[in-house]
């Protein structure tokens, strides 16, 4: 249905003499009162109020669009005024609103609203088609003005609401995004697109994976939408999406609410996203929590640092496993030439590690201007320059290490915002000396200033965490083991598992025989689940549906694989009996490694990385044990599968 099919005369006023947002909502109404197009003003007022309570609807440029789907409404309509003098409706620019469209839709029946409030939007950006509204004689003049528009940009169409044919294309566009874009960011996608074609709406997800974009939204699929659901833990390019109704979610959400979110963008209750910052940045979203902001922030510096832990690490596990100890003890791992060149390599990638950690943690704050500032703050954590050493060449630097990285990136982050909000209102003809000479100038002399100062008491942290894992022994260590190797399976992939698995990583990094055994008992734990559940389908086949027993051996090898995700969907479907058993599964194989006291010095890799684990076979019996207690305890727990 075109725009000017809802938009009566008699719902229209030019020129209309209101001063406030309230006189603004309230002529609107009464003009759909006029036109018959509800039949009760107060609940249809109050459906209006509910909606901008949720969040301004003045989009931009003196745009305001109001809207409701409302059961006061009889029939789908919209109303307009134009108030030259303008409105402060709250618009996210900051300018008053002098273009008005009030969209009235019927609680149940077709999305007419969506339909409407798609179409206002794309054509309304035309900044000589609202002039031409605004300065329209009459009214005449003001509907014809839409209609040579709408024409020009969709199109003659003459089909009535019943007659015309499904809107073709993508209705819902998707981007998926998970810290280490290897498992729900696949999954979310593809959680999401099924559930499309089970209730009918065309789904695309982009998934933004560890090897880059795939599937990637076009320009005309974008402007084409309904709206966009962003299923992300970690930033994602926003500025694409300016305008359109979006919503920005967990990734998990991407996967178990994957109806309720597809079902919000069609029936129009997404918020209009209006993008702030460069192309290429991503915005917090209204009414997201501190918390969920803070773990982003920190998975976008975990998910970029992993490749060179991972890399590195491996390659330095390996000059320890080519080596001859006996050469020369002190100098384990490099004593020959080619253990030299494998600890040389890794230690130069690992080496990256705490400042790409703080450089990206702060580029997820504050965009690409954070980056060098948090870099360097990463740098100086790890080289431990203080105050003290700049003035004194014979005291040596103390290390922040992994911990001091960490805040490092927080504090540059937070410190260009500052930055940025403290030069807002320079003249526009300064606007290119801000990227270019304030914030990384100003930047990295207040992260300098700030790190060394604060760089004892990190290096004082790290002393006590390396304190404790060198003190860890008997029955502290197993406790540990079976916390660290629980939590991999509590969320297999979430929160819980990726603090444990940071942990680990940072564990790691003190170069300590006890870092590396709670590596062993983190990846030990992340491993059971898939191979737990995978084991319990082939003992207890009455427990399992086919496709479960199809896909076994699939997870049994993601598994082995150290890739705890592929637990998720039967976790997703049986919580109450799949991740008790899991977690069991996992504290006892975390336990097993801290008892036998194995290592490890890769903090990736699975069976692949076998061969550089400090005793090996007992690390094998800890995982065949810890898999075996977990699939028993899920087969009889879990009731049998329905036929």
């Amino acid at each position: 249905m075109r725009i000017v099919d809802l938009l009566k005369k008699e719902a229209i006023i030019l020129n209309a003499d209101v001063s406030t947002k309230e006189e603004m909502l309230n002529l609107l109404i009464d003009l759909h009162k006029k036109a018959g197009n509800i039949s009760d003003t107060e609940t249809f007022k109050e459906g209006i109020m509910k909606r901008e309570s949720e969040g301004p609807t003045a989009i931009a440029d003196g745009i305001c669009i109001p809207h409701s789907k409302n059961e006061a409404v009889k029939t789908p309509g919209i109303a307009a005024i134009t108030v030259p003098a303008g409105v402060d409706c709250d618009a996210l620019d900051g300018q008053n609103s002098d273009l008005f469209f009030m969209i009235a839709a019927p609680a149940t029946g077709a999305d007419v609203h969506l339909e409407a409030l798609s179409r206002l939007s794309t054509i309304l950006m035309d900044a000589e088609f609202r002039k031409k509204l605004l300065t329209a004689k009459d009214i005449d003049a003001f509907l014809n003005a839409i209609d040579a528009k709408e024409t020009e940009k969709y199109g003659a169409e003459t089909e009535t609401t019943e007659t015309k044919p499904a809107k073709t294309g993508y209705r819902v566009l998707a981007v998926t995004a998970c810290p280490t874009g290897i498992a729900h960011t696949y999954m979310a996608a593809e959680a999401l697109e099924e559930k499309g074609k089970e209730l009918g709406i065309p789904v695309k997800a982009e998934t933004n994976g560890s090897s880059g974009a795939k599937n990637v939204l076009t320009d005309e699929e974008i402007a084409a939408c309904d709206g966009i659901i962003i299923a992300a833990d970690k930033n994602v390019e926003m500025a694409r999406f300016d305008g359109k109704p979006l919503l920005k979610v967990k990734v998990s959400d991407g996967i178990h609410k994957s109806q309720q979110l597809i079902e919000k963008i069609v029936n129009g209750e997404a918020p209009v996203y209006h993008h702030k910052g460069a192309t290429g940045a991503s915005s917090e979203e209204e009414g997201e929590g501190l918390g969920h902001q803070i773990y982003k922030h920190l998975m976008n510096g975990v998910s970029h640092m992993l490749p060179f832990v991972i890399g590195g690490g491996i390659l330095i596990a390996i000059a320890f496993l080519l080596d001859d100890y006996s050469i020369d003890p002190s100098n384990f791992g490099m004593n020959t030439p080619l253990a030299a060149f494998f600890k040389t390599a890794g230690g130069v990638a690992f080496n990256f590690m705490l400042p790409i950690l703080a450089g990206y943690i702060a580029m997820s704050i504050a965009d690409r201007p954070g980056l060098m500032v948090g870099f360097v703050g990463g740098y100086v954590a790890s080289c431990g320059t203080t105050f003290a050493s700049c003035f004194d060449s014979s005291i040596s630097p103390i290390s922040g290490g992994f911990i001091g990285a960490l805040f490092a990136g927080f504090i540059a982050g937070y410190l260009v915002l500052f930055l940025k909000k403290l030069t807002e209102k320079l003249p526009a003809a300064m606007d290119g000396l801000r990227p270019m000479l304030i914030y990384p100038v100003v930047g990295l002399l207040g992260i300098s200033v700030i790190m060394f100062a604060i760089n004892p008491f990190f290096s004082w942290l790290n002393q006590l965490l390396y304190n404790a894992l060198e003190s860890l022994g008997g029955a502290n260590s197993i406790i540990l083991g079976i916390i660290v190797a629980g939590m991999m399976s509590i969320d297999m992939g979430g929160p819980f598992n990726k603090a444990a698995y940071v942990f680990g990583t940072a564990a790691l990094g003190s170069q300590t025989e006890s870092g590396y055994m709670i590596m062993a008992a983190v990846m030990v734990g992340g491993m059971v689940p898939p191979i737990a559940i995978a084991i319990s389908s082939w003992l207890f086949k009455n427990k399992f549906t086919d496709n479960d027993r199809k896909a076994a051996p699939v997870n049994a090898i993601m598994g082995l694989c150290f890739i705890s995700e592929a637990a998720i969907p039967y976790a997703a479907g049986d919580p109450l009996h799949v991740i008790p058993s899991c977690v069991a599964g996992s504290s006892v194989a975390g336990a097993l490694s801290m008892a036998f006291q194995c290592t490890l010095m890769a903090p990736h890799g699975g069976v692949f990385v076998f061969p550089v684990v400090g005793n090996p076979f007992m690390y094998i019996i800890s995982l065949l044990v810890g898999s075996v207690v977990g699939a028993v305890l899920l087969g009889i727990l879990r009731k049998p599968a329905a036929k």
